[in-house]
């Protein structure tokens, strides 16, 4: 583990768990109102570290295993009990890692150390009005024009769209269809010629999501991603850290869950006895556990192999199967939770009754199951 150590993993799982104690769940239905929570809050998670996480010291971050990244993950989760929190806060983890491996030595410079200081924002644009989970069929384009591309086109559902300060954004340079072609440029914020609408949701409320139009958006050619036409690779690959963090994401939710049913099921009387005290009741708690349990020992194995970079076509299929059970774990939990708190699951600010919400999109974002199974079979020569 890089030097890290159990211990190292129960300070930051403390931590974490204070900090969601303190500085996100006294305000969470707030932000949920408003639609977003304050810009403040990076600045604070910044402080502790947590933004750096994974990168290197010469950029602002600290380098951490997956393992440690993964605690902090599933222990925020748990606590703070909202998926807007978390994939807002953390909206630089899809964002900066194509940056960050395959971006010029100035752009890294020039983007990274402002957003793991908390100072700056940083998102990811993939999917486009016309298409989902088929990066291939993109048709945002960008033209080179001297030492400029110009970029026209749009985007949709991209989380922390409306104040990201750094857009890494998908773009076709190539064939008007297909793999080859595409290509992925870092745009700043204020590009003249980009424009931002905030979209609402079913969930993840407090967290913005916008629809995204370029037109005519010039930015230097410098801040190409890569090398041109050679983009999609690094998309499918920036996929696996997405579907990681998603994983324990669904984790820490699927606790939060069955912690809040636990807590419920002992306190409420129903038929002169505590509800926990009828066997359906334990049974569904146990069926929660079982899952939950699963899912971690699932996660920290597929973490362990990413960890020693043994990182090989079934590691990828791993990672796919992995989204889907631990997602579908989440639903599983959320779906128990509501129906054991009975009409209190059905109530807003009940962290059962958000997650319930927010289930859809952690089995659709980052490739819909469908699209995990497919992917799985074909790595596994199926």
């Amino acid at each position: 583990m890089q030097g890290f150590t159990p211990a190292d993993i129960a300070a930051i799982e403390d931590a974490a768990r204070r900090f969601a104690a303190s500085e996100v769940r006294p305000y969470l239905e707030d932000w949920e109102e408003a639609g977003e929570f304050p810009r403040a809050l990076y600045g604070k998670l910044a402080d502790l570290g947590w933004l750096g996480m994974g990168y290197p010291e010469e950029l602002g971050g600290t380098p951490a295993p997956w393992a440690l990244r993964i605690a902090l993950s599933v222990t925020l989760s748990r606590h703070t009990g909202s998926g807007g929190v978390m994939a807002g806060a953390f909206s630089h983890t899809i964002g900066l890692p194509p940056v960050l491996h395959h971006g010029s030595a100035e752009l890294r410079q020039r983007v990274i150390p402002d957003v793991l200081a908390g100072r700056k924002v940083a998102a990811l644009a993939i999917t486009e009005p016309g298409g989902g989970s088929d990066v291939a069929a993109l048709r945002t384009t960008a033209r080179r024009d001297g030492d400029s591309y110009v970029i026209d086109g749009e985007k949709v559902f991209t989380t922390s769209g409306m104040r990201a300060d750094w857009i890494t954004v998908a773009v076709r340079t190539g064939e008007e269809r297909g793999a080859s072609g595409i290509s992925l440029l870092a745009v700043p914020g204020d590009a003249p010629g980009l424009s931002r609408a905030r979209l609402k949701k079913m969930g993840w409320l407090c967290s913005d999501t916008a629809h995204l139009r370029f037109d005519s958006v010039r930015v230097p050619a410098a801040n190409l991603i890569g090398e041109e036409g050679k983009g999609l690779k690094i998309i499918m690959s920036n996929f696996n850290g997405e579907r990681m963090a998603l994983s324990a994401m669904a984790l820490g939710m699927a606790e939060c869950c069955y912690d809040e049913a636990l807590a419920w099921a002992r306190e409420r009387k129903t038929f002169g006895t505590a509800l926990v005290n009828h066997q359906v009741v334990r049974h569904k708690l146990v069926d929660m556990k079982m899952r939950i349990e699963s899912t971690r020992a699932w996660l920290n194995a597929v973490a362990e192999r990413a960890d020693r970079q043994q990182t090989g076509p079934d590691w990828v299929a791993d990672v796919c199967m992995l989204k889907n059970h631990a997602t579908q774990t989440m639903q599983f939990c959320a779906d128990q939770a509501v129906q054991t708190l009975g009409g209190m699951g059905f109530m807003r600010g009940m962290a059962s009754e958000r997650i319930y919400r927010e289930v859809k999109v952690c089995t659709i974002g980052g490739g819909a199951e469908e699209i995990m199974k497919e992917l799985a079979a074909r790595q596994l020569g199926i």
